[in-house]
């Protein structure tokens, strides 16, 4: 297992249009894609795209992922409710291939937090569970393709 690129900060908000008009109005922030449900997570999401290193255009550095809960029962919900403001969520790191960077974290003996399934990049994600993360939930995604 190889730490790949951070991908993105997944931030939990109660109210995706004032996040991004927080990141946009106050933060700066000039490229901010669509929102859009993921269904699956039961979650309304949008990118804020920062920067590459060189100080170039925006695209190429970490993103901050929004993440608002479509319903009372999304994993988003849950957070929430302990954290009503919203706040950092996850962090996210790339992997050139996901089955096996799953089946080393699973013979390192850590949790992983329900199947792998397509995430918000459109590629396959699963999650590492904080208490074997050093305390923060980690999401591992493989690199979309065309990416770097």
């Amino acid at each position: 297992m190889k730490l790949g690129r951070m991908n993105h900060i997944g931030v939990a908000t109660p109210d995706l249009d004032a996040s991004i008009a927080f990141y946009r109005d106050v933060m700066g922030a000039t490229d901010i894609t669509e929102p859009f449900v993921l269904e699956e997570q039961k979650v309304r999401v949008c990118f804020v795209n920062t920067p590459n290193h060189s100080g170039g255009d925006a695209g190429g550095g970490t993103q901050v992922e929004l993440l608002e809960p479509t319903t009372a029962d999304s994993p988003v919900s849950g957070f929430l409710a302990k954290n009503p403001a919203g706040g950092q969520h996850h962090l996210c790191f790339e992997v050139e291939d996901i089955a096996a960077a799953r089946e080393w974290f699973e013979g390192a003996g850590k949790r992983i937090l329900g199947p792998t399934r397509i995430g918000a990049h459109g590629t396959p994600i699963f999650f590492v569970h904080p208490k074997d993360m050093n305390g923060i939930l980690t999401e591992i995604m493989e690199v979309p393709q065309g990416a770097h």
